[in-house]
């Protein structure tokens, strides 16, 4: 199934807005979180440990696989739109 080459166009800028929006939460999580606000979030402790260290070690991590998921939810949705799902 083929599309016009407007909606090929409107399909591939819905993709990369998706795309850069979970970009866009991924850096924050990971580089704002563990290290740019990192003494503001280790004045919370998160299961005993400072929030800004849990997020260096393993909550950007934990972030990066529900971004995942939610890209593939996302662009399933986004694909049955276009009628170009499997």
């Amino acid at each position: 199934m083929s599309l016009s080459p407007e909606k090929a166009l409107a399909y591939w800028r819905a993709n990369l807005r998706i795309i850069w929006t979970y970009l866009a939460i991924w850096f924050i999580a990971s580089y704002g979180c563990g290290i740019l606000f990192v003494d503001q979030l280790d004045a919370i402790q998160f299961f005993g440990f400072p929030l800004g260290f849990w997020f260096a070690q393993q909550g950007s991590i934990f972030i990066f696989v529900i971004l995942i998921w939610a890209y593939v939810f996302s662009t399933n949705k986004l694909d049955e739109q276009y009628d170009v799902h499997e």
